[in-house]
């Protein structure tokens, strides 16, 4: 009999499901839904305003991705439900929502449309930088361990702010809320009735370890009276591993997606993680970097090693057996795409209307036209705050040496160019503190389809850069984990490992550096380092003046 599983993917601006075939590894059907109500971060649909750095999802159209998705590649691929053995979910993290008992997300009701706190906070919400601030500052006072091995710093982007920030701003709503769950968590629960908490978003989210747990109920009262309580009756559970079945579709869902009730479902994971397998990575030393509208870059290593400035380096938090270092850029993809829909003359959109492109193609064409360092240009890739190396959500991007002769394209390519230093300082600080990285793998849509880019980024970081095979790496992650679920009594694998060997893509793209442009690269790189020093630690509080003046 065929057997098949199926990987969704929930990233920031649209969800996907993936059709696999369980023993080849052949991919067979994806289909695409973008968000109806995408990112909010001016208002709620219902014309609500939103703050600064404030950044929301409705959770229905997490249900109208299951719903449209996973029949759509059932249908294109001609697959019997009865063959799918598994289905598996990653979703962008830290993602909070809070629900009713029975897993409704207060937004749905209408006591709590208006209010915003009751919406999906996505991992881009970066309005916590206070309680971030405080949450480490109170760390460091008690000598809470665990704050080594996140960086030494915790971040906006992390569960507990925004939790402590919906505690601090509506604590109503705390109190009329069952639970607080991570929206993958949640999504599990509603293909299977089951509420779980997997154990990669509380690992590298909320700060637990297979040894010590989360953080203490002390440490938690210090920040706030009542966010103990909140924290250990409201959101955490024993954290499920990755792989584990997390239950198995209800026929209700069932009938809705196509499927056969009884189906495994296995536990969440954060998407780029999820990615990991999916690359073929088995081992130290081997970067994975998920290139999207974020990146984040992970890679193995056999002992934990404090690493400052990283997101965190959780046992078995990539694959079983190793320490998963975590580290990432706030804004890659996001920044082109703001580039474009802001600062193009209208002449460059009917250019590449009139040559049947889009405009990424469009500007990629003239960009790679530019030898390195023909501009004129350097940028700091901080336009939606850095993640790593610095941990700072009030740091913002920055365009050196703008003249009247400035072209577009020569401010596109400095875009590019300032995510691969942005890159080379993860893997050079990697490097510092004992953490090897001896090769580069790239996956996520922008790194299959910009050959400029991973050009430049080869260059930059004087490595070559292996592209993967599959161009739904996430996605295809989530369909492995579903397979291990799933077990080997109904068709599946005993272990990632095994799943890995037989599924993960044998083809990569390879780009190997030029020396000449790599030379120029360097003498920029020491620029961008001399910036991202200068304004991203304390040599000029001139980002965080002008943040608090627009506020």
């Amino acid at each position: 009999m065929k057997r098949y599983t199926i990987g969704i993917d929930f990233g920031t601006l649209s969800g996907r499901a993936l059709l696999v075939d369980a023993v080849t590894g052949e991919e067979l059907a994806t289909s695409v839904l973008e968000y109806a109500h995408g990112v909010m971060d001016e208002a709620l649909p219902d014309g609500t305003p939103l703050p600064q750095d404030w950044a929301l999802q409705h959770p229905r159209d997490y249900l109208s991705v299951v719903h449209a998705t996973v029949p759509a590649v059932l249908k294109e691929a001609g697959v019997s439900p009865e063959n799918v053995i598994g289905v598996g979910i990653d979703f962008t993290a830290s993602t909070l929502l809070p629900v009713t008992e029975d897993g409704t997300p207060l937004c749905f009701l209408e006591e709590y449309k208006s209010e915003p706190h009751a919406y999906a906070k996505l991992w881009k919400h970066h309005s916590p930088q206070e309680q971030a601030a405080r949450m480490t500052r109170i760390a460091k006072e008690r000598g809470e361990a665990w704050l080594e091995n996140y960086g030494g710093k915790v971040s906006s982007e992390w569960t507990l702010p925004k939790l402590l920030e919906t505690l601090e701003e509506a604590p109503g709503l705390c109190e009329a809320a069952y639970a607080f769950v991570e929206a993958g968590d949640w999504l599990v629960w509603q293909l299977t009735g089951v509420r779980t908490y997997n154990a990669c978003a509380a690992g590298y989210k909320a700060q637990w370890s297979k040894q010590e747990g989360f953080p203490s109920r002390e440490y938690l009262s210090a920040l706030h009276p009542g966010l103990a309580d909140l924290a250990y009756d409201k959101m955490f559970l024993p954290p499920l591993a990755m792989g584990s079945k997390a239950g198995e579709l209800t026929e209700r869902v069932a009938a809705m997606c196509g499927l056969c009730p009884g189906t495994a479902v296995a536990a969440a994971n954060i998407d780029a993680h999820a990615g990991v397998p999916a690359a073929g990575i088995d081992g130290p030393g081997k970067m994975l970097a998920i290139v999207g509208t974020s990146t984040c870059h992970m890679v193995l290593g056999c002992e934990n090693k404090p690493v400052p400035g990283i997101c965190g380096s959780p046992e078995d938090g990539l694959l079983p057996g190793y320490f998963g270092y975590e580290a990432g850029q706030t804004c890659v993809g996001d920044g082109f795409a703001w580039f474009n829909e802001n600062c193009l003359p209208a002449s460059y959109v009917l250019e590449a209307a009139a040559d049947g492109v889009n405009i990424h193609a469009y500007l990629r064409e003239k960009a790679s036209a530019l030898r390195p360092g023909e501009s004129g240009l350097l940028a700091l890739d901080w336009f939606n705050g850095n993640r790593s190396i610095l941990v700072d959500a009030d740091l913002s991007g920055m365009i050196l040496g703008l003249t009247l002769q400035t072209k577009p394209e020569e401010i596109y390519r400095a875009l590019l160019e300032a995510t691969a230093y942005g890159t080379r300082m993860i893997i050079e600080n990697y490097r510092a503190h004992g953490v090897e990285v001896n090769e580069f793998y790239a996956t996520g849509g922008i790194a299959r389809k910009d050959p400029l880019m991973m050009q430049i980024y080869a260059d930059v970081l004087r490595m070559p850069v292996h592209v993967v095979g599959s161009q739904q790496g996430p996605a295809l992650g989530s369909a492995m984990y579903a397979a291990v679920a799933a077990g080997e009594e109904k068709g599946g694998y005993a272990d990632i490992a095994s799943a890995v060997r037989a599924l993960a893509p044998k083809q990569t793209v390879l780009y190997t550096p030029v020396e000449e442009n790599a030379a120029v690269y360097d003498v920029l790189f020491e620029e961008y380092r001399r910036l991202h020093d200068y304004f991203g630690r304390g040599g000029a509080d001139t980002m965080k003046t002008l943040k608090k003046l627009r506020a």
